[in-house]
């Protein structure tokens, strides 16, 4: 039977679509609710996952791609609305299949390499950005402000993924 924390990451999953429907049908409110209780519900499951020793290799897969999910998700969204370019999104999925096929090169070699805190600020901070935005979707200065803080933080955690594992791409 699958833990309490891989529950908590497939409700994450589901309620992407829930999240987009609300967004596209004008119920912004709702969902910004959505995507808070989504966004929280991360930090939720890793608690439960090391608190109560129920870390899984499911989990160890599904909760990073969860998140991607739920923020790329809500980015296409942004960017259908105009409120964000379509380079902000291009830089965040191209740092995220650099990152991965990273991993995957560190684990052809018996490594694996863990998240990073700087890649837990990102997500921090990508998701407060975006929950900004759903609740403040008129307000210019804002959306700019989150997008050069989710770009930034972004960038340098891709960097510094690259720069501590750099020895990764050279024995490859």
């Amino acid at each position: 039977m699958k833990t309490t924390a891989s529950k908590i990451t497939i409700l994450r999953i589901a309620l992407i679509p829930v999240f987009l429907l609300l967004a596209y049908n004008g119920y912004q409110y709702w969902a910004f609710a959505v995507f808070v209780i989504a966004s929280l519900s991360d930090t939720l499951d890793g608690y439960i996952a090391r608190h109560y020793n129920q870390v899984t290799n499911f989990g160890k897969f599904m909760d990073p791609l969860a998140d991607k999910m739920l923020v790329l998700s809500a980015m296409c969204f942004m960017v259908e609305k105009g409120q964000m370019p379509g380079w902000c999104v291009a830089i965040v999925l191209f740092r995220e299949f650099a990152v991965s096929g990273l991993r995957l090169i560190a684990v052809e070699q018996n490594r694996v390499i863990a998240a990073a805190w700087s890649g837990k600020i990102k997500t921090t901070v990508t998701m407060i950005g975006l929950c900004a935005m759903l609740i403040f979707p008129d307000v210019s200065a804002l959306n700019i402000t989150c997008i050069i803080l989710i770009v930034v933080t972004t960038l340098y955690s891709g960097i510094e993924y690259f720069y501590k594992n750099r020895d990764v791409l050279k024995d490859a």
